[in-house]
């Protein structure tokens, strides 16, 4: 009596901890987590700090990857470029949209994010997901 007592406690234990983390139900309502997808060196033990990590990595990516087209550069080209991308299924990114600017911005802004490392994807309820971005890029010559 007192193991089958013990092993019900872990049961009810380990499916309260699952829930917590891909999500809950409540009054008959399921309702499900999507977990981001953990950015190469963000495997922290809970979402907010690898959501943190992925939005920290993700600025040094942009940050440290930039290049201004040289002819743009030149030519003073400014605008603001804007890039929609997924990270599917298999942690691989995938640009679905890029607006504003002019082709030379486009192609730079495209270009640093194609260089985004494979990561672990998405989940929704345990299962992959592909997740949707969008990033700005403000291209200013400052002359």
């Amino acid at each position: 009596m007192k193991n089958l007592f013990i092993i019900a406690c872990l049961f009810v234990s380990t499916s309260f901890l699952a829930q917590s983390e891909w999500g809950d139900v409540n009054k008959n309502k399921l309702t499900m987590k999507e977990i981001a997808p953990v950015w190469p060196g963000c495997e922290a033990d809970n979402s907010a700090k690898r959501d943190a990590c992925f939005d920290q990595k993700l600025t040094q990516h942009i940050i440290k990857n930039f290049k201004y087209p040289a002819t743009e550069y030149k030519n003073n080209v400014q605008g603001k470029v804007v890039v929609e991308f997924i990270i599917n299924e298999k942690g691989m990114v995938d640009v679905k949209n890029v607006t504003g600017g002019n082709a030379g911005l486009q192609a730079e802004a495209k270009r640093n994010i194609m260089a985004i490392p494979k990561m672990k994807p998405g989940l929704l309820g345990g299962k992959p997901r592909a997740i949707k971005y969008t990033v700005p890029f403000n291209f200013k010559t400052g002359k």
